[in-house]
């Protein structure tokens, strides 16, 4: 049986809500909600392509899923598809933040917001965890195997969270070797 044709986003405006959409859902964190619709949802790619766009725009200057929302909205409608799906990530929520802002202005020193506050880090750390787990599977066709990408993702944790050493030297070090080590075997 034939995999079907991947789905592709109908036009600009298409793009332009789905990327609201998704930035509207994911206040602290939109990773899981963004593989979720893309990935599964929406077929607009397929799991490994997900993880390698993912890892391209983790390395690149800004938020990640913007750095996403631009590479996709550009795959399919070049320039002009970038900008629709950039400001559908931005533009509502922008509007959202300044509404919360002046809200929050007001009711700060309140318990309740605080606390409030706290249970939304807790959720969006385990959004994340669990997205990560999801993400294992596409490790299997990754070049360099399993082990080798969960030793260099625990050497990241071990340098980072443990050692505290900065993420651009990390991410220089740890990055460079991966991809030489990628390199080398995709050669071989």
């Amino acid at each position: 049986m034939a995999t079907p044709a991947p789905a592709q986003p109908r036009s600009r405006t298409d793009l332009f809500v789905s990327f609201t959409l998704l930035a509207l859902q994911g206040f602290g964190g939109v990773l899981a909600i963004v593989q979720r619709e893309i990935v599964e949802k929406k077929r607009w790619m397929t799991q490994e392509e997900f993880v390698e766009e993912w890892a391209v725009a983790q390395i690149m200057p800004g938020p990640n899923v913007v750095n996403l929302s631009l590479m996709i909205g550009g795959r399919y409608f070049g320039l002009t598809g970038a900008l629709s799906a950039l400001a559908g990530m931005l533009l509502v929520p922008l509007l959202v933040v300044l509404c919360l802002a002046l809200v929050y202005a007001q009711f700060a020193e309140h318990p309740g917001v605080a606390g409030a506050l706290r249970g939304m880090g807790a959720v969006a750390a385990g959004l994340i965890a669990a997205t990560g787990f999801r993400l294992l599977g596409a490790l299997k066709a990754n070049p360099l195997g399993v082990r080798v990408c969960t030793a260099l993702g625990l050497a990241c944790f071990a340098a980072i969270g443990l050692l505290h050493w900065p993420l651009s030297w990390v991410l220089l070090g740890l990055g460079g070797l991966s991809s030489t080590l990628t390199y080398r075997k995709l050669k071989a």
